[in-house]
């Protein structure tokens, strides 16, 4: 069989990766390129969509030097969920720059929707709570402060949605306005139980349902595309997924119950539960993983702002360690019985606790503590908050969480991933590429054309972290944990 390739774009906060996979699964080569973080002096965070574009098409290009590119068989898409943009459906010229998933400058329109009274109307449909953090507000906050925008939305010339959408729509030349099941499930404007765009919440943000994109299986055919020139022909695009749900399809998190966890800067912490809906009880929120072939499955989902920013504030703000990779040796040589704990509530607590008033604390210092102690804390806080979100979703679906599929830089310290086996009471499975994100919808893409069967998931090799501490111990400590966090909250 003559060989087929996969490209799979992985369009991130900080920049955009490409990665070429073989006809075996396995990934030859990764190319990446950075793009601005504009923040102005209000705080907001934009990015530039035509540099995002520019630089999928250079990452391509950087990737297929030395390959057949006839060869390319299909192309995968995951991105950056929340991102937000607008455009000009017959120009495709951006409406200002995108408007990034941290950046809360629509928090007034929030507050405007929240006095209506529909805050719990809107977390029922979407299975999200209200926040600036999700798309709809985003797009309410362009269509009412971009010049043009409100006149091109009224006339139907206008596209708004997630960075998955605007890359289909460019790659495909305006012929796509297309998004996938799970990235539209985070826009708080999708129906998940109905399935499709809601008009009354879309009405309550002032967005037209029609200006919205078409919602397809994640796995189905967007359109095709040859990266402007650089393929000889075009290749379809057969996958297109949200970065953390990108990650659980990469991790074969295909059943309900399995759970991944991803290391970054912050979490996002992701458990399948299936064909049906569960609404959370616990504060995390329910959105859907994919749709393939016409089967929905749908996840609880936590998100951490502090997992590994906290060996960076040690590193940075602390200078206690000069490098991530001195957390393990520092973690080991602490002194056992020390009970410190660190809790990151650095811009407040999220999942289960939500309160944004509370305040970062080092809790239980004693004449033993020491550098190495510190250090000790601030990894072994991050195995606490993930604890803490697998505990809140195993109780909202009723299922016990026995393996953590993790991926992400952190995972790398052996200290951590035993930690977070031993506190979660779980095994812990590390794979041998951080790239996650960008081999779900590779897979995806590679599964519906044929390229791959579903062996594929045995391809990524794993080191497994077993249980180890006795119950009496892991017990105390979680215990500890938990009075160490009531020491900060403010509600």
């Amino acid at each position: 069989m003559a060989e087929r390739y996969i490209i799979s774009i992985d369009q991130s906060t900080q920049g955009t990766k490409a990665l070429l996979f073989d006809q075996s699964g396995s990934l030859m080569k990764r190319t990446d390129k950075p793009h601005r973080q504009i923040v102005n002096e209000k705080g907001w965070v934009s990015h530039d969509p035509a540099e995002i574009y520019e630089n999928v098409i250079e990452v391509v290009r950087m990737l297929t030097e030395d390959i057949d590119k006839s060869k390319v068989a299909g192309i995968g898409i995951s991105n950056q969920r929340e991102t937000s943009l607008a455009w000009d459906r017959v120009s495709g010229e951006p409406l200002g720059n995108a408007i990034v998933w941290q950046c809360a400058r629509a928090a007034s329109i929030c507050e405007r929707v929240e006095r209506k009274g529909q805050a719990e109307n809107i977390r029922k449909k979407t299975g999200m709570n209200l926040s600036p953090y999700f798309p709809a507000s985003k797009i309410a906050w362009i269509l009412e402060n971009e010049t043009g925008a409100k006149e091109k939305a009224q006339r139907g010339e206008i596209c708004h949605g997630t960075i998955d959408s605007w890359l289909v729509y460019k790659l495909t030349g305006g012929k796509a306005y297309k998004t996938d099941y799970s990235n539209a499930s985070r826009t708080q404007l999708f129906n998940i139980f109905k399935l499709k765009w809601d008009e009354e919440i879309c009405g309550l943000f002032g967005i037209d349902v029609n200006n919205m994109a078409q919602v397809c299986d994640s796995d189905s055919e967007f359109g095709v595309t040859d990266f402007e020139g650089v393929l000889p022909a075009p290749a379809p695009i057969h996958g297109v997924l949200g970065d953390s749900h990108g990650s659980l399809f990469g991790q074969g998190c295909l059943e309900s119950g399995m759970t991944k966890a991803t290391y970054g800067t912050g979490s996002s912490i992701m458990m399948n539960i299936g064909e049906k809906p569960v609404l959370s009880t616990h504060g995390v929120v329910t959105s859907l993983a994919w749709s393939m072939g016409g089967k929905v499955n749908y996840v609880l989902e936590g998100n951490l702002n502090y997992t590994g920013a906290v060996i960076t504030w040690l590193k940075d703000d602390l200078k206690l360690i000069q490098s991530p990779a001195e957390t393990t040796a520092l973690a080991k040589t602490a002194v056992k019985r020390d009970s410190l704990y660190l809790i990151p509530a650095f811009s407040g607590l999220g999942v289960p606790y939500w309160d944004s008033h509370a305040a970062a604390a080092i809790v239980g210092m004693t004449r033993t503590t020491g550098k190495a102690e510190i250090v000790r804390a601030g990894v072994e806080c991050i195995a606490y908050q993930i604890t803490d979100i697998v505990k809140a979703m195993s109780e909202d679906a009723g299922i016990k969480v026995g393996e953590l599929r993790v991926d992400g830089g952190p995972t790398r310290n052996d200290y951590l991933m035993q930690f977070q086996s031993d506190i979660a009471d779980a095994a812990v499975q590390v794979p041998d590429s951080e790239e996650l994100s960008g081999i779900g919808p590779a897979y995806a893409a590679g599964l519906r054309l044929g390229v791959w069967d579903e062996s594929i998931f045995g391809k990524l090799k794993r080191v497994k972290y077993e249980p180890e501490m006795e119950k009496e111990i892991r017990d105390e400590k979680y215990a500890g944990w938990k009075a160490a966090v009531g020491t900060v909250l403010t509600k």
